[in-house]
């Protein structure tokens, strides 16, 4: 018998551009999730690399990147990437994280 537990360990990111310094340490760290914009602040982009500039916009973070996003949670200045579980919007990694 196989448990499945779909969902349940999906993860999202999004940044909070109103603490974003512009450093753009984050992608340097996973290009293929944050993008710096003209504005100079960073934005979590589609699946389709679409960047994604409304307030609050989250984008599944792919199981291959997540170090790489986790690590972008770590090191920004501006502490306002978050990531967090889909199923329950419990944040694992970023400032909110407990």
């Amino acid at each position: 018998m196989t448990v499945r537990n779909e969902g349940l360990d999906e993860l999202e990111v999004w940044i909070d551009q109103d603490l974003c310094t512009g450093d753009g340490i984050c992608v340097q760290y996973a290009p293929e999730v944050f993008e710096l914009d003209i504005d100079g602040l960073a934005y979590v982009k589609s699946a389709d690399d679409e960047l994604l500039q409304d307030k609050g916009a989250t984008t599944p973070v792919p199981l291959p990147l997540l170090s790489d996003v986790r690590d972008s949670a770590k090191e920004c200045p501006g502490d306002c990437i978050h990531v967090r579980r889909v199923a329950d919007k419990v944040e694992v990694y970023g400032p909110d994280a407990g």
